[in-house]
């Protein structure tokens, strides 16, 4: 595994702890996920939650949730004492198997809220916010495009990580935690809500990470941030953020403006779905065509790209942090195993494709779209079929003519196309124009 490229362009395979199942099972699906390309394997909070069940919620960040732990395990059906370890020995050894497999284990770090039944509140109650009547706060967010509609997590108590009259201590919990989740095999941390957090924060555990272990990325997780709150990131030293292009409609100036303001910055990791959102297959109503679209088109849009368990099936059932378990799994409605690897590939050996350098050479209104990619002195091309229904030329400029294209949605394209004026594009087709064989 080259570790070098692994930390320029990252491929991360989020696997959803509870969908997946046990631990045990983690390195067959980590082995999937090579097969297809991916060198890292992000995993959604695995510790023992509050009284909500969310896996957002930690009630105990030195045990595992026992949901997850392998039958047989002395923990594993035990909701109120540690027999054994808390599962923390089985993890390890999980991700040992995963490592073994070439995959780089990501753990969520949740520290800016905890649960509201987690012990932590009656052993250090200055580690909270408090509101004017002393009482704990629970953590919020406004809708961007409605500031009336307000979302209160009412399971959760909110950390006072930048004021706390104890914050050496609460930062020295934060450090133990990432220390000894480097300790236990993890190489990266997803880093939720990571604009609610000190930049000064951040740079503290990045540092402790270091001492463990060499190249451990962060990747800060800042959708919903105001501009202000992104801004500050810059001071964090955080490596990568995640950006909005899975939003994107291909034909508002939105993206791109973030983008190019993003170029300034840290680099950012696309993905077509996530454990947040709906899935993709059930919006486009199981439409094949959009399902390649959107990845190909988060695989040439920034330097990172990240895709949730399922997507290569085509699942539909959006993913519940409360509910969603291991009977869930859903029988494929595709197999798209073989297209990801193939434009994985493609990334890696096109690194303008998996670039943050991106400006649009058309038109945004119309029916089709053409990014231009930059990396160092080379260029590339991304043209967009927006059309689901049907096929669209676009008329090329002179730079994206003469390239060899490559049209990553067929599976059996000719290997020598090169562009002349106008592109023929299928409907919904992505396709990718690079120079040289």
């Amino acid at each position: 595994m080259n570790h070098q490229a692994a930390h320029q362009t990252p491929h991360i395979y989020n696997l959803y702890p509870r969908l997946a199942g046990p631990m045990n099972t983690w390195p067959a699906h980590a082995a999937r996920a090579a097969a297809m390309g991916f060198d890292w394997l992000y995993l959604n909070p695995w510790h023992y939650p509050g009284f909500s069940g969310s896996c957002y919620a930690v009630k105990d960040y030195w045990r595992v949730d026992p949901r997850l732990l392998p039958e047989g395990h002395p923990d594993c059906h035990d909701e109120d004492a540690i027999r054994g370890d808390g599962g923390l020995g089985a993890l390890q050894e999980a991700l040992a198997q995963v490592r073994a497999q070439g995959l780089r284990p990501i753990m969520d770090l949740v520290i800016n809220h905890t649960s509201r039944d987690s012990p932590l509140l009656g052993q250090h109650p200055d580690w909270y916010m408090r509101d004017a009547e002393g009482e704990i706060e629970s953590p919020s967010a406004i809708d961007p495009a409605d500031a009336r509609n307000v979302t209160v997590w009412g399971d959760l108590a909110e950390i006072d990580n930048a004021r706390s009259a104890d914050r050496d201590g609460l930062w020295r919990h934060w450090i133990g935690i990432v220390e000894r989740g480097v300790q236990m095999g993890f190489e990266g941390f997803r880093c939720d809500a990571a604009y609610k957090v000190p930049a000064e924060l951040w740079r503290e555990l990045i540092a402790a990470a270091g001492r463990q272990r060499d190249g451990v990325l962060f990747f800060g997780e800042i959708l919903g941030a105001r501009l202000d709150e992104i801004e500050a990131m810059r001071e964090s030293g955080i490596q990568f953020t995640f950006n909005s292009s899975m939003w994107w409609d291909f034909s508002s100036s939105w993206c791109l403006e973030q983008q190019r303001a993003q170029q300034q910055g840290v680099r950012s990791v696309s993905f077509p779905e996530s454990h947040d959102t709906l899935r993709r297959w059930s919006e486009s109503g199981g439409r094949l065509a959009v399902q390649k679209q959107r990845y190909a088109f988060a695989a040439a849009f920034a330097s990172g790209l990240m895709m949730p368990v399922g997507y290569e099936y085509g699942f539909t059932r959006r993913i519940d942090v409360v509910t969603t378990q291991a009977c869930d799994w859903e029988s494929p409605n595709a197999d798209l195993a073989g297209f990801i690897g193939r434009v994985n590939w493609f990334r890696r050996v096109h690194p303008e494709l998996a670039s943050e350098a991106t400006e649009a050479l058309s038109a945004l209104n119309g029916a089709t779209l053409l990014l231009e990619k930059r990396a160092h002195d080379t260029s590339g091309f991304v043209a967009i079929n927006k059309d689901w229904d049907g096929g669209q030329v676009i008329e090329l400029p002179e730079p994206a003519r003469g390239r060899r294209v490559i049209r990553v949605c067929h599976d059996n394209a000719p290997g020598h196309e090169v562009s002349g004026q106008h592109l023929a594009l299928a409907p919904a087709e992505v396709a990718y124009l690079v120079a040289g064989g």
